[in-house]
């Protein structure tokens, strides 16, 4: 009997399928600028259509973690893809760019096409929140890597900024730290919230607050802040962003200041969201770990000068932001 790559494990004609399933969400994303469509070898992009005069591109890579362990041990599967998009293109407006495209890759052991469709198609609803076109992606179904229903997902945007725009500027002492409200745990930290949840011997199923079960509020999907930030960033009066992710606050707001400053953050100028306070008490965790492993409700971080304060805060609330005066630099 003779040898095929069907037989191998890897079944091309359900790669094909898929693809021709996912077209018309990709399809959905397209913004000025995507001259692509699924299926060729590359894609491509007209920066010159979108009326960048100096355009700088910014790049930015990411996956979801282990929280994908809990998307493929609830069996949901159409957020996580809007999780990919967050971590991408979060990292880009952060450098005050506006993203663009995204491409995705997708790995698994044997290819369900149910299920990759439903990350699929949360991955083009990330791109739809981030205006963000996705132009591309791969399939990859590698039977002795990836075993049972495990898959893993990574992702890739590209943004661009004008030269004299790019983030972050001089920042002084004295300027104030704005915080913006997370939707919840964002995609960092799910070891530890995985580890606490099976020491204690709670399931995904088990309620964790308000009748809802600790699957469904850690699956929340992360916030994308792109259409806010744009807004706010066009009244010139950011001086630098930063993307709460692992590491916390202080550890990744540090990354934007100038070298002989540092962020004085009050932690009690919000309150954090409940699923950290029960993670927190289950799990007796110490504050410090607690702060440097979730983003404890604040998922992106602004610097301004003080005079800009209120005027900032406006753009943001009447972008349903959620917005904490939460510190200032010392």
């Amino acid at each position: 009997m003779s040898s095929t790559y069907k037989k191998a494990g890897v079944d091309i004609d359900a790669g094909n399928h898929l693809v021709n399933l996912i077209k018309p969400l990709a399809s959905a994303t397209k913004r000025v600028g995507c001259n692509s469509d699924l299926g060729g070898f590359g894609a491509l992009f007209d920066l010159k259509s979108c009326g960048f005069k100096d355009p700088i591109l910014v790049s930015s890579t990411d996956g979801v973690g282990t929280k994908l362990k809990i998307a493929i041990e609830t069996n949901k599967h159409d957020t996580i893809g809007i999780d990919l998009v967050a971590m991408s293109v979060n990292d880009l407006i952060v450098q005050g760019a506006t993203p663009l495209f995204f491409l995705d890759y997708f790995a698994c052991s044997k290819l369900d096409i149910a299920t990759a469709q439903a990350v699929i198609s949360g991955i083009a609803e990330g791109c739809k929140q981030a205006n963000c076109a996705l132009v591309g992606g791969e399939t990859a179904e590698m039977p002795d890597m990836y075993h049972g229903n495990d898959y893993d997902l990574a992702g890739f945007a590209v943004g661009a900024v004008e030269r004299k725009q790019i983030l972050p500027r001089q920042t002084k002492e004295n300027d104030i730290v704005l915080g913006l409200a997370s939707s919840g745990v964002h995609s960092n930290g799910f070891s530890l919230a995985r580890y606490i949840l099976k020491e204690n011997n709670l399931k995904f199923s088990d309620v964790a607050f308000d009748n809802k079960n600790f699957g469904e509020v850690l699956l929340t999907p992360t916030k994308i802040y792109v259409s806010s930030v744009l807004q706010a960033l066009k009244t010139d009066k950011i001086k630098a962003l930063a993307h709460i992710t692992g590491g916390g606050l202080e550890e990744n707001l540090q990354r934007v200041l100038n070298k002989n400053l540092t962020s004085k953050i009050n932690f009690q100028a919000w309150q954090m969201p409940e699923i950290f306070q029960v993670l927190q008490k289950v799990g007796k965790v110490e504050d410090s770990e607690m702060r440097r492993t979730f983003n404890c409700g604040i998922g992106m971080v602004i610097v301004v000068d003080k005079s800009a304060v209120d005027e900032v805060i406006q753009i943001f609330e009447q972008n349903g932001e959620k917005v904490y005066i939460i510190g200032e630099l010392v």
